[in-house]
């Protein structure tokens, strides 16, 4: 099997990460993988915008946790008031990957280029896992207001996340099961 397929068989989401950072030079060589994904008549709408500051992805956590707190949904809420809730699982790194949400390919060129960012990190070593909440919170006032300070574009909203870092040793690493019945092929 080629080197390509094997990285795609053996990535798994990483929830439990060391405090080791991600390099200048492999973060560089992430983004790069992501710019490089498929996109919507190659407008390139989406932007990337990769977080290392400890104190900065801890106010982003609480900013979410905030609008986290408004919401309806007592799950959710729970979530808002946890003093150990944290939507990155403390990974040293984070990816915001957002786009004009006008275009309606918008959604499709970021998950592309979260696969391609997922795909780069785990050929690099690297552990990766998608986060969904600032997507779910990046209208809140406060989230955005945070956002555009972090460059952001105002006119942007998030489709996804990437957690990224090196997996801590006891990090649970689920076996891949493919479900029957999802592949059809007519020849």
């Amino acid at each position: 099997m080629n080197e390509t397929l094997q990285t795609i068989k053996a990535r798994r989401s990483v929830r439990a990460y060391t405090e080791q950072q991600v390099s200048a030079e492999d973060l560089n060589l992430i983004l790069e993988a992501a710019a490089y994904a498929p996109n919507g008549m190659h407008l390139e709408t989406w932007h990337f915008t990769a977080i290392q500051n400890k104190e900065v992805l801890k106010e982003l956590n609480d900013k979410i946790k905030g609008a986290f707190a408004k919401s309806d949904n007592p799950h959710t809420r729970e979530r808002g008031y946890s003093q150990t809730y944290c939507c990155y699982y403390h990974a040293p790194t984070l990816v915001i990957v957002s786009n004009e949400p006008t275009q309606w390919w918008a959604a499709m060129d970021c998950a592309c280029a979260l696969e391609n960012v997922f795909l780069a990190a785990k050929s690099l070593g690297i552990g990766s896992c998608w986060i969904n909440q600032l997507g779910q919170t990046c209208d809140d006032p406060d989230v955005r207001a945070f956002l555009t300070k972090l460059g952001v574009p105002e006119n942007h909203k998030v489709y996804g996340c990437a957690a990224l870092g090196y997996a801590s040793a006891d990090a649970p690493v689920k076996e891949k099961k493919v479900k029957e019945d999802t592949v059809i092929i007519i020849r």
